[in-house]
């Protein structure tokens, strides 16, 4: 099984091929649907790593994705300018648990 990036900038790209990971840029949304639907039905990718940028263009057929139990793992990433949710992880804990840290 192998890894696969679609970002929207090619500092991301660039960094997640020196570990070995292809990608695709994708600067429009037909680009970001293009490469979602190819990386989904190749049977040799394991894990669609994602921006949140593309995450929040994407948003909706992602978690449909994820709800049908397809056996690939979608994971989304900041990209190099970091993280736009600043509370993603005690968000993701207290939806996860139920409670606040």
């Amino acid at each position: 099984m192998k890894s696969f990036l679609i970002s929207d900038n090619k500092d991301t790209i660039i960094g997640l091929r020196l570990a070995g990971i292809e990608g695709a840029l994708a600067e429009t949304k037909e680009d970001v649907e293009f490469y979602f639907s190819k990386a989904v039905h190749d049977p040799n990718v394991g894990i669609i790593i994602i921006t949140e940028k593309i995450f929040e263009e994407m948003k909706e057929k992602v978690l449909d994705l994820k709800r049908t139990g397809n056996s690939q793992i979608i994971a989304t990433i900041p990209d190099r300018t970091g993280l736009r949710d600043k509370n993603f992880i005690m968000r993701h804990i207290k939806e996860s648990i139920g409670i606040k840290i």
